[in-house]
């Protein structure tokens, strides 16, 4: 295994490896608990080879078994240890930096703790874990191998054909909603668009979009109305509300503010489309 650690200045870089190694764990104390690791967030991907480990995440119990890769972020709620008298084999990496924290969050957020990569992504990942081990011997080096590997697991999670086809399920679910954003739009009749139950469409929308229904509907309110704000400065603010779906302009105003920071009217003012990006 190897610890990378290179001095820290003024030019951070997005994606950085903290450590990297293989391991063969056999009956002997191996425990770490995720909310015990410091307060400097970091993500650890781990795949196993062989035998088998234990994770706990949040309230849900894992056994790792070959095959298997777990991706955690640190702080957490999750533990993962070894059992007595079990053997665990893997390989790993622990990174931190903004754009890699980015995309494992996305991947958790989709495809939760535990993964069934591909074996072609896998030799990839060990491939990355092997470089850093023996030959990240800059910053530029080893944050290009950890990006690489950030990559890797981003294209097997999001290009698989089960992801485009959970996609494809959805858009005609994203078609109505884009169209009628001044309507109510319940859950129970989005569901309907698409043939499913309520629990069902809302677990499948989630898989797909990274969030819940109801969360969606309202980023799409919010970002039409920035839109118009900006735009259609002749709109007054209660039109706008009312057009993107906000029967209630103190409501509106409300919850514009809670996620842009400021009122619908000082957004128009200093022109403020810009931090459309920046929805919480």
């Amino acid at each position: 295994m190897r610890t990378v650690s290179f001095p820290r200045g003024r030019q951070r870089l997005h994606a950085m490896p903290t450590s990297a190694g293989y391991e063969v764990r056999q009956n002997e104390v191996y425990d770490w608990d995720g909310r015990k690791r410091g307060q400097i967030p970091f993500t650890v991907l781990q795949h196993t080879i062989s035998g088998s480990g234990r994770l706990r995440y949040q309230n849900r119990n894992y056994r790792l078994q070959a095959g298997d890769t777990f991706l955690l972020l640190v702080p957490h709620n999750h533990r993962y240890w070894l059992e007595k008298n079990e053997r665990w084999e893997y390989f790993w990496i622990s990174m931190h930096g903004e754009e890699t924290l980015r995309i494992h969050k996305m991947v958790l957020a989709l495809a939760g703790p535990v993964l069934k990569l591909q074996p072609s992504t896998i030799d990839h990942l060990a491939d990355c874990s092997l470089r850093l081990v023996k030959g990240a011997t800059t910053p530029g080096v080893a944050s290009a191998i950890a990006y690489e590997a950030a990559m890797a697991l981003y294209d097997d999670v999001f290009g698989s054909p089960a992801f485009a086809a959970e996609q494809s399920a959805m858009q005609p679910v994203i078609d109505h909603i884009n169209a009628n954003l001044d309507k109510p739009l319940p859950v129970g009749e989005l569901a309907e668009i698409v043939g499913l139950s309520r629990a069902h469409f809302s677990r499948s929308f989630a898989e797909s979009e990274g969030v819940p229904p109801a969360e969606y509907v309202l980023q799409q309110r919010l970002q039409r109305a920035a839109k118009l704000l900006t735009k259609g400065d002749f709109l007054p603010v209660k039109e706008v509300s009312i057009m993107c779906g906000f029967d209630d302009p103190n409501y509106f105003a409300k919850v514009f503010r809670r996620v842009y920071g400021i009122t619908p009217t000082e957004f128009r003012t200093t022109g403020m489309y810009a931090s459309i990006g920046k929805m919480k």
